[in-house]
């Protein structure tokens, strides 16, 4: 029976992915001609070329591209059999490894990660970085769980699973008194200083529609991309702020805060990406499972 080598395989799946021969053999630490020779050698027994060269750069040839899909598929159960084994022990998965984009709400961490704090089977790690990075680190199983606030699409390469696991409402929150209770949308936005999400935001975007629609302008007093740093400014500046409900669920509680008024059809959703594994994380499917219950804020604040 014909025997696959990795080796050959695993080199020409790096140089698949850097797209240069010269580079990759660099980050390996091989001579350039010890590694084409490998490729060679992959080819010969496949009997496909792999690759065609444009200038300095190598393309994947129609092969190739079916190639790299397998390989992907390979070394991504590898790193997931890596992974799985560091702790010694397959029987019982005790680690729950979580990636969060950048700018997500706190609060929503917490809550969605509540029916497992404080549990003596489950270990934690928590690593915040861009959607993209993270990705990357799901897709070679360094990860569990991305949450995020933000959609991703699946395809051969990166069968992502991803649900939205919740969805909270926008809010415009700010001093708490009297103007309050007789705050009116859109007529009284501009009687304060505003502070909005920045204009990548999806909840901007749908602010801005919103706004639109009403034919009223708004010039912020603020844009903030980090929802920590929009919760701080809510509390501190004494204006206006649209946020997500979840973001200020304290300062609402509290008293520091008060809400002016719900936003129609303006939300933030949150999604849970995972990749597909091999073996079920028991911490993971009880999170997924209690999602909807757990992101919910244990006090909730009456709306107007």
């Amino acid at each position: 029976m014909r025997q696959l080598n990795l080796h050959h395989l695993y080199y020409f799946w790096r140089v698949a992915k850097e797209g240069h021969l010269t580079r990759t053999a660099q980050q390996l630490h091989v001579s350039q001609s010890a590694l084409s020779s490998q490729i060679r050698q992959l080819q010969d027994q496949l009997g496909h070329e792999l690759f065609t060269r444009e200038g300095r750069s190598l393309a994947l040839t129609e092969v190739g591209h079916i190639v790299l899909e397998y390989a992907e598929s390979i070394f991504s159960l590898s790193n997931e059999l890596l992974a799985l084994t560091e702790s010694g022990d397959l029987r019982r998965l005790e680690r729950l490894r979580i990636g969060s984009v950048a700018t997500l709400s706190r609060n929503f961490q917490e809550n969605f990660l509540r029916p497992v704090l404080g549990e003596s089977t489950v270990k934690l790690f928590m690593r915040s970085a861009s959607l993209e990075e993270l990705l990357e680190m799901l897709r070679v199983h360094k990860l569990d769980l991305i949450l995020s606030n933000r959609a991703v699409a699946a395809d051969t390469s990166t069968p992502w699973r991803c649900q939205q696991i919740a969805e909270q409402s926008v809010c415009i929150v700010g001093p708490p008194g009297k103007q309050a209770k007789a705050f009116s949308f859109p007529r009284d936005l501009q009687k304060l200083p505003i502070l909005l999400p920045g204009p990548s935001s999806d909840i901007r975007s749908q602010f801005d529609l919103l706004c639109e629609e009403h034919g009223v302008e708004i010039d912020p007093y603020a844009e903030v991309d980090d929802m920590a740093m929009l919760r701080l400014l809510a509390r501190d500046s004494g204006g206006l702020a649209v946020v997500p409900e979840v973001v200020v669920q304290d300062e609402l509680r509290s008293g520091k805060l008060q809400k002016y008024c719900v936003l129609e059809r303006v939300s933030e959703r949150f999604y849970a990406i995972t990749a597909k594994r091999h073996f079920e994380l028991v911490a993971l499917k009880t999170l997924l499972e209690k999602s909807q219950e757990s992101v919910r804020p244990s006090n909730q604040v009456t709306s107007k």
